[in-house]
């Protein structure tokens, strides 16, 4: 494992043990970055009309198409580090 990935592994990790709930802008933040950094691009159909919170993720994690998974594991972690330092 390379220490990108460690760190990436440790940054997911970290995410539980936050002080206090994030936003729910930075969860789907986190939530895009994590799936872009671990599965690549969006793949599969947008949820349905009525399925607000997948329809919300979809559309978080359809931004970062095309972000290779090294940046948006670094973007995640860096994410991590701002919710751990605020």
């Amino acid at each position: 494992m390379s220490d990108l990935e460690q760190d990436f592994t440790n940054a997911a990790g970290a995410v539980k043990g936050l002080a206090s709930r994030p936003s729910d802008e930075a969860l789907l933040n986190l939530y895009a970055h994590y799936k872009q950094a671990t599965e690549g691009d969006v793949h599969g159909d947008r949820p349905g009309l009525f399925d607000f919170k997948g329809g919300a993720k979809y559309d978080a994690w359809e931004t970062l198409r095309g972000l290779s998974q090294e940046d948006a594991m670094q973007a995640y972690i860096r994410l991590v580090e701002v919710l751990k330092a605020g």
